[in-house]
């Protein structure tokens, strides 16, 4: 017996770092997933992990550590007692910003849930993907493993004081086309949140005005989604992203992607995740005009992934 699950890779629109405060984020869930399948191979604790995910170069050797946490707590988390073969797959291109993390935590909880039978509902998987992100990340936000695990357009509010996390979700007309520039470079999240607490920490009212800013346009946001306002979606995506500078979590390359994306006439972009490296997300509604950033973004010397949103 083979037990599978898979997990949702996801973006985020609007909220990176902003969440970590217990401010309102929009993520949603990409069109691709990590699939995993697992084995009891012996009795035993532990587990083989066969990662057959494609992944920026670079990205499974500098995560390591992070990926030994995350799938060590999992399996603490749901009381498995048996050594696995965990094998690691799909069609989601693990790089920073995609939450290759904690789709790959929901699968694994998924397919653990499936091989032992436990009848665990999506509450309980996405607790044991939030476990794993928590050992891997230090103190996530829990946006990614919720997206992984619900999938869709989300709504997600971190309760900051210990209880149960706000989600919500959004129903929007129909999908949207993006595109996903890959700067190539890889962030360590646990070091990036780590900076912008300690930015808030010494500039305490600047950065106060950065997050008022913020949530001000997080509520734009949502009224643009609900209408299916694309092109004020992507004014207020242009704007997220200027926010993000200011508290230092763009890079050369990611400013580059955002400026090759508009050029070509993305209604909007902005990185997407972590930051200092990872992904950008351009809106790019139809297929022409998807791929006319697409091949914009490739003619700069960088990967990009074309998928949908909602």
């Amino acid at each position: 017996m083979v037990g599978k699950g898979k997990g949702f890779g996801k973006t985020i629109l609007f909220g990176e770092h902003f969440v970590v405060y217990g401010l309102e984020g929009i993520p949603c869930a990409l069109g691709q997933i990590t699939t995993a399948e697992v084995e009891i191979i012996s009795s035993g604790k532990g587990y083989e992990l066969i990662d057959n995910r494609p992944a920026t170069p670079g990205y499974k050797e500098e995560k390591t550590g992070e990926y030994v946490a995350l799938i060590s707590r999992v399996l603490d988390y749901m009381q498995v007692k048996d050594k696995l073969q965990i094998t690691l797959g799909g069609d989601l291109y693990c790089a920073s910003g995609v939450g290759a993390s904690a789709a790959c935590a929901a699968a694994i909880a998924r397919a653990i849930n499936e091989e032992y039978k436990l009848g665990w509902n999506d509450e309980q998987i996405n607790k044991a993907a939030f476990e794993g992100e928590t050992a891997g990340s230090g103190t996530p936000s829990g946006i990614d493993n919720t997206a992984a695990v619900y999938g869709g357009f989300l709504l997600f509010k971190k309760n900051i004081t210990g209880g149960a996390n706000k989600i919500g979700v959004v129903k929007i007309k129909k999908p949207v086309e993006i595109v996903l520039g890959n700067s190539g470079k890889t962030a360590l999240t646990k070091e990036v949140v780590g900076d912008v607490k300690k930015l808030k920490d010494s500039n305490p009212s600047e950065v106060q005005k950065i997050f008022d800013e913020y949530v001000a346009l997080e509520e734009e946001a949502k009224k643009a989604l609900q209408n299916y306002d694309l092109k004020k979606l992507g004014e207020l995506m242009n704007k997220n992203h200027e926010l993000l500078q200011k508290i230092t979590v763009s890079c050369k390359e990611l400013d580059e992607l955002v400026e090759a994306a508009r050029s070509a006439g993305a209604l909007g972009a902005k990185l997407t995740g972590t930051g200092r490296g990872g992904m950008m997300i351009a809106l790019t509604p139809g297929k022409e005009l998807q791929e006319k950033v697409a091949k914009a973004i490739e003619a700069k010397g960088y990967a990009a992934t074309k998928t949908v949103i909602g």
